[in-house]
């Protein structure tokens, strides 16, 4: 579990940045270069590779390296252990809703 969370924590550090989350947005559509990629944003390349590397680091992309062109994949895997988080908080708030809303409508003499 703690290997788990430790995941999860470098997910939502890297995802906690607007530049890394359109980088991850432009990449579902489809691998691209880093230059064609950089080109999308108001910054220098070094700053820009930057934030490649910390997607990197997350696995939430992969980077392929072929001649002098360096192109990103996203890892959908990766995306996965967000999905898998939001999924069990959606459940925990559902029973918690759920049993709010017995106590809510349960007759008083039922209510402690």
């Amino acid at each position: 579990m703690a290997q788990y969370s430790a995941q999860l924590d470098g997910v939502f550090v890297a995802l906690a940045d607007p530049t890394r989350r359109a980088v991850v947005r432009r990449l579902g559509r489809g691998p691209t270069s880093v230059g064609d990629l950089a080109r999308e944003f108001p910054m220098t390349l070094p700053s820009f590779m930057k934030h490649v590397r910390t997607l990197e680091s997350a696995g939430l992309i992969r980077t392929v390296k072929s001649g002098r062109v360096r192109t990103c994949v996203l890892s959908r895997e990766r995306l996965a252990l967000v999905d898998d988080w939001l999924a069990e908080q959606r459940r925990i708030w559902d029973e918690r809703t759920d049993r709010l809303e017995q106590f809510a409508t349960a007759p008083e003499e039922n209510k402690p």
